[in-house]
């Protein structure tokens, strides 16, 4: 684990592996630790790094809001950090959000952009309300909040198989401070519709799809899987692919990161 600083505040990151860089963005309630097993995968052909996002993980709150362009912001510090300037970007979830941000923040750096149970779109009207109510459930009781929200990700056929999992994902969000959590969820409430990002990147580009994913409306992903140069891959399960379809999700990501690689 190695730490640099972004606006005053610790950042955590790791950086392994050597060949073509790949950037992997966490989502909401979870860390860089989601990324252990592709990681130790992708670092054989790859210079693999992972980052805590603001108010995540090892890394310091920010302050009440994270934008989506405050999150790229300290990401591309790391990427300086690290004399990174060409990179392909997998984000999960609320990293997929960062990832779209950074390709409009900078476009030129971009290899490869994965949007894994993440969508270009913004928060509709109904989302926002929600994450209102997120925010007030968490000041009242953010481990309440934690606990509920976790097993909600997963297909509800995957709970009971998943269980193990389920609890250690819930410890790693547990961790996480209430302010943290509402800075992520003030953030995602603001940020920006992407989708010409999206549609108009160069680079190849990947969605990876849940069809019982609870956090998403399928029906606002499908139109993004036409954009030109966007191959998809779906699942029959819920939003944690990286947990509910781990070996076949890796298989599909290492075809992606040779694809961008060559």
């Amino acid at each position: 684990m190695s730490k640099t600083t972004y606006k005053n505040r610790k950042v955590h990151y790791t950086s392994s592996g050597s060949g073509p860089a790949v950037l992997l963005l966490h989502g909401f309630l979870e860390d860089l630790s989601m990324w252990d097993d592709l990681e130790r995968e992708f670092s054989k052909k790859n210079r693999v790094v992972r980052i805590d996002l603001l108010g995540h993980g090892m890394t310091e709150n920010q302050g009440e809001v994270h934008s989506m362009e405050d999150q790229a912001e300290m990401v591309k510090t790391v990427l300086e950090e690290l004399k990174i300037d060409r990179y392909s970007v997998i984000g999960h979830s609320m990293g997929g959000y960062i990832a779209l941000a950074m390709a409009e923040l900078y476009p030129g750096d971009l290899t490869g952009l994965v949007l894994m149970n993440s969508t270009s779109l913004p928060d509709s009207a109904d989302k926002k309300r929600n994450r209102d109510r997120a925010v007030e459930a968490v000041k009242n009781n953010h481990k309440s909040f934690v606990r509920i929200a976790i097993p909600g990700l997963f297909a509800p056929e995957n709970r009971k198989r998943l269980a193990k999992k389920i609890k250690e994902v819930t410890e790693v969000a547990l961790r996480i401070p209430p302010e943290g959590i509402v800075a992520a969820l003030q953030g995602m409430k603001i940020r920006k519709n992407r989708s010409a990002i999206f549609k108009n990147g160069k680079y190849p580009k990947l969605m990876i799809i849940g069809r019982q994913d609870p956090a998403l409306d399928l029906e606002t992903l499908i139109p993004q899987t036409e954009f030109p140069g966007v191959e998809t891959v779906t699942f029959d399960d819920g939003h944690m692919s990286h947990i509910e379809n781990g070996d076949k999700l890796k298989q599909n990501l290492l075809q992606f990161l040779e694809r961008v690689s060559n």
